[in-house]
């Protein structure tokens, strides 16, 4: 027996017409919540995509405001929003375009000591992170609790996604053990990004967690997507 309504059925209708997904997959969705780490560059196309799937709760961690600087690859703003916390911003877009699901802010940066608690009440996390300090944090976290961390990165033209903890697949640190290395490289400078390759992952991101939530398709687990823009050149690296 279906609970989708009339308007949700003509809402999500290209998707539900996809045999992966259908009435069965649109219900897992909407049941469906994912904390989203982030809201810029790779956190833009994640919610946008996710929130127009139908995720029933999206939760949305971000620190900062909206700087002019952002708008050059952070779609999910535009000028007006210049000054606004970004999860203000975020959350009213995202209700914009669809006024059916639940948004939760949580205006802060991750510790060690917030981490658990606003974790403990979502399914999925989403790494957007800017910062390889947060991305360690949300590893070891999603790790301890057994929850799926899919992953994205990006660099002047190059990106990165896979996806950790998926199924006692392997984690973030299994790939990539060195926290203090990353650390200092992460000190040298701000990285250059081109604004069209956070799209491309964070489209990637949205995906492998649909893929996550409705039991479709063959995830990235164990397998590291790299993507070189400039070259369009891409690659699989299967690790354990």
């Amino acid at each position: 027996m279906t609970l989708l309504s009339d308007n949700e059925r003509e809402r999500y209708h290209r998707q539900l017409i996809v045999p992966a997904v259908g009435e069965a997959g649109q219900e897992k969705l909407r049941r469906a919540r994912v904390l989203v780490v982030g809201a810029g560059g790779l956190g833009s196309p994640v919610l946008l995509y996710l929130a127009a799937a139908g995720i029933g709760t999206l939760g949305i961690v971000d620190s900062d405001s909206v700087d002019l600087s952002n708008l050059q690859r952070q779609v999910l703003f535009t000028t007006l929003d210049i000054g606004r916390p970004k999860v203000d911003a975020a959350a009213e877009r995202l209700a914009s375009l669809n006024p059916n699901i639940t948004i939760k802010k949580y205006p802060v940066r991750l510790t060690n000591q917030n981490i658990d608690k606003i974790l403990g009440g979502f399914d999925i996390a989403i790494d957007c992170c800017d910062n390889f300090t947060t991305r360690y944090l949300l590893s070891d976290a999603t790790t301890r609790v057994g929850k799926p961390m899919v992953y994205g990165a990006v660099y002047q033209f190059f990106g990165q996604a896979s996806v950790f903890n998926f199924k006692d697949g392997p984690s973030y640190r299994s790939l990539f053990p060195e926290e203090l290395k990353a650390a200092e490289m992460e000190a040298e400078t701000v990285p250059g990004i081109i604004g069209f390759l956070p799209g491309i992952i964070g489209a990637v991101e949205a995906g492998e967690t649909i893929k996550i939530i409705t039991g479709s398709g063959e995830v990235l687990s164990g397998r590291l997507l790299q993507v070189d823009a400039l070259t369009l050149r891409v690659e699989m690296i299967t690790f354990c």
